[in-house]
């Protein structure tokens, strides 16, 4: 094999580092973006909010000062102690406080403070406070009540294996395995564990401790009064196979249980009212807001976007420390600061691309769906990321990340961007129809079929047929599932 050299020209795509933070700021949520915009200025001297006041001035009057006049750090704080003492009475501050010292043994009234701070401090006091939650778990609400139980010690140690057996949801787990292993364990006979088992399942909530649905809702069946109406009529239904109770088969019902159909009916509306999730309150919640990052208004009969301007601050650079670079210095200090002034500036120049990229991507998307916007679901046509990317000349997976985790608030409420997106389906005049269109049209048509006699698949498949729509049966039954409408013989209501 012979050895050469050779010159060779190509084209090559090479992903910069500003390049590649462009593309992951462009991909993250609004509630990402706040944390990394945090990050940045917390880690870049160089970066800093535009509307924060420069605090290069007050460090540059204070080096003034320093190199002027060496007794004006003195002079400043007497000068500041005389100051707050005018503002704030005419007691002074003795120089040996105690260490438990509170601001009303020295001042007769509180600090002023302004009003709108006080009316901020206010209001986010409110926020936290209304999402505090301090309520105890289900396993420490249990074992509250157990220490309260006429419990021995071998008996004590059994209802703490069941409580530590229960889940989320208040039902216990492998109840056989776990009580093989307690009797193994703490030698203790079956009939003891039983009623202990008897005991915890006594406890609050009603139903906790259940193996099973049926014998939780018995539970709170038998915690409740005798004269609840229809409650012995619920216990025997509880006995029925829980398949006929789940599909409210009224009539296998009254064959099984021997009732009538009215103490049936009556039996069935009070275990609705049961908690088949007795668990379900006690688990740790969290209010999920979602921000929109567009908004979308109707002024003078044409669509405006605007990007929402909490979700999109301005950054700039900070000028104090920019004037400190100097470019023949190569110290270490100065290296850093050139470092941080070059990363500052491709941070907001990513920043800046991810809101203009946004903003024409919804612009976009508003203008293609614009008669969803004026009549609704109904009128939505077809889009797909291709369509978006070849109108703005973009690639389609800068569609994608600026789509991903977006929301748009319209008049019609807050929709994601990735909703406006939808496959098509031909129509018998040769145009197209978005499966969003075709999806609340079969919803339109089940909101308004006859009770006793509900629309099948293959009714409403002949139905979008005479208003142009072709679909096959399977592709009705498709987007009826993704409605989340059970099939016609679970809507007909049992005589």
């Amino acid at each position: 094999m012979k050895q050469s050299l050779s010159l060779r020209t190509g084209l090559s795509l090479t992903m910069t580092p500003a390049l590649q933070q462009a593309i992951r700021l462009l991909q993250l949520s609004s509630l990402d973006l706040q944390t990394e915009i945090r990050q940045a200025l917390d880690s870049n001297v160089m970066l800093e909010m535009a509307g924060e006041e420069a605090e290069g001035g007050a460090e540059g009057e204070a080096l003034a000062e320093a190199e002027t006049d060496a007794e004006s750090p003195r002079e400043g704080a007497e000068s500041a102690s005389e100051a707050s003492l005018d503002l704030g009475g005419a007691a002074d501050i003795p120089q040996e406080m105690p260490v438990d010292a509170d601001w009303s043994d020295i001042y007769d009234g509180p600090p002023s403070t302004s009003a709108s701070s006080g009316g901020d401090d206010d209001g986010l006091h409110d926020y936290l406070q209304a999402n505090l939650h301090g309520s105890a778990s289900l396993r420490e609400h249990l074992i509250w009540q157990a220490n309260l139980a006429p419990f021995d010690e071998v008996e004590a140690e059994i209802a703490l294996n069941l409580i530590d057996a229960i889940n989320d949801d208040g039902y216990l787990e492998d109840w056989d395995g776990l009580r093989s292993r307690l009797a193994e364990a703490l030698h203790a006979p079956a009939a003891q564990i039983e009623r202990v088992l008897r005991l915890v399942q006594d406890f609050d909530p009603p139903g906790v401790c259940a193996r099973d649905l049926a014998e939780c809702l018995r539970l709170q069946l038998q915690q409740q009064a005798a004269s609840v109406p229809g409650r012995a009529a619920a216990l025997r239904v509880l006995e029925a196979p829980i398949a006929m109770l789940a599909r409210r088969d009224e009539a296998q019902l009254v064959r099984a249980t021997g009732l009538d159909a009215a103490a049936v009916r009556t039996a069935l509306a009070l275990i609705q009212t049961l908690q088949p999730h007795p668990g379900r309150p006690f688990q740790a919640h969290e209010s999920d807001y979602v921000a929109p990052d567009v908004f979308v208004t109707k002024s003078g009969g044409r669509w405006r976007v605007a990007l929402n301007p909490e979700h999109t601050p301005r950054l700039r650079i900070n000028s104090f420390y920019q004037g400190m670079i100097k470019r023949a210095d190569t110290s270490r200090d100065q290296l850093t600061l050139k470092q941080h002034l070059q990363e500052a500036r491709y941070f907001i120049n990513s920043l800046e691309a991810r809101n203009e990229t946004l903003l024409r991507v919804a612009q976009c998307i508003v203008e293609e769906q614009r008669a969803f916007l004026e009549y609704g679901e109904e009128a939505m046509r077809p889009l797909v990321l291709r369509d978006v990317a070849e109108r703005l000349g973009i690639h389609e997976s800068t569609v994608s990340r600026a789509t991903a985790n977006k929301y748009m608030l319209t008049s019609r409420g807050l929709y994601e961007l990735k909703f406006f997106f939808s496959s098509h389906v031909q129509t018998t005049e040769g145009g197209t129809c978005s499966a969003t269109a075709i999806q609340a049209m079969i919803k339109r048509m089940v909101s308004q079929e006859e009770p006793a006699k509900p629309l099948s698949d293959s009714t409403l498949a002949e139905m979008l047929l005479k208003e142009g729509i072709q679909v096959a049966r399977r592709t009705v039954a498709k987007y009826r599932e993704a409605l989340r409408i059970p099939p016609s013989h679970e809507r007909k209501p049992i005589a």
